[in-house]
């Protein structure tokens, strides 16, 4: 390696050449670590060819980081989560193992399901949204919505015309996260709105949803029981179900049984005496701890053991 630097003259013309090269094909990351790599081959002998393999592993953990910032960004999540932040011992019918083996994002891959199911209040869009996140570092274009969002969308741009954009933007994702259904009776046309996602994402795309309430319940809530059959029928073929009872997060360290919810998140686990929004203490949501009925739990093995 000896006398692969020239004198300090020509190397400060070469050095500044260099970096208006990189400059030039927008390499940004070898040219922040340009002067950095200079000083360690010099300092440590280091051949060209491992001085030039340094400046391009820095240029690629950079656009690396750079596509990783940007995909958060466009996935919307309501929340930052990870999958460390999980309380496990807090709901022990959550599976760790089962999570983890979603984080692998095989199911991505493989183009696959899956549904989650439970109460208010127990982790469910945290878990989604931990998924989501390790979807994106396994380099995956993820989007997350609530149901409302995704309903919102579809009304806001059909008035306009712009129904074929809306349809566009939620097929083009790997990964397709539709939290909250079951919050509430859905506005008129969502189930076909839900079964066109549904039905175009079938087997060539992976979609994740939530629901706090039994599958039986979504013809009622959709105000549409042949979509429900319909999307219920496409979506559970390949889906693993993962069935989570036990108490809510929100509550555990409060002395007051009800709790404001935030915008699109999940409600309060419903108890006895709560009379938020003057409906009869559990009319329409399930009691706390009582296990999610499906109509696909035999062919199910992926449920968790309530």
């Amino acid at each position: 390696m000896a006398g692969w630097f020239p004198s300090t003259t020509r190397r400060s013309i070469r050095t500044e050449s260099l970096r208006a090269a990189l400059k030039a094909l927008r390499l940004s990351g070898a040219l922040e670590s340009l002067d950095v790599r200079l000083h360690e081959a010099a300092g440590h002998n280091l051949h060209h060819a491992e001085f030039l393999e340094l400046l391009v592993r820095d240029e690629l953990a950079v656009r690396s980081d750079r596509q990783r910032r940007r995909r958060m960004k466009a996935a919307q999540f309501r929340e930052a989560r990870a999958l460390e932040d999980v309380d496990w011992s807090f709901n022990p019918s959550i599976k760790r193992s089962q999570v983890y083996d979603l984080a692998t994002c095989r199911f991505v891959r493989e183009a696959k399901d899956v549904l989650l199911i439970g109460p208010p209040g127990v982790g469910k869009s945290h878990l989604v949204q931990a998924i989501g996140y390790q979807a994106i570092k396994c380099g995956h274009a993820v989007l997350y919505r609530s149901i409302f969002d995704l309903i919102r969308d579809f009304l806001q741009d059909e008035a306009v015309g712009g129904e074929d954009k809306v349809v566009a933007r939620y097929l083009k994702p790997d990964l397709l996260v539709i939290d909250d259904m079951g919050m509430k009776q859905l506005p008129t046309r969502s189930g076909e709105y839900l079964f066109e996602i549904v039905m175009r994402r079938y087997e060539t795309r992976s979609t994740v949803m939530t629901s706090n309430r039994p599958l039986e319940d979504w013809g009622k809530l959709l105000g549409d029981v042949p979509s429900a059959t319909a999307i219920l029928a496409r979506f559970l073929h390949h889906a693993e179900t993962i069935a989570i009872t036990g108490r809510s997060y929100r509550l555990r360290n409060r002395g007051t049984k009800t709790e404001e919810p935030a915008r699109g998140g999940e409600l309060a686990s419903p108890t006895r005496g709560d009379a938020s929004g003057g409906r009869k203490p559990n009319a329409e949501e399930p009691a706390r701890g009582r296990e999610m009925a499906s109509p696909i739990r035999d062919e199910s093995p992926g449920e968790a053991d309530a």
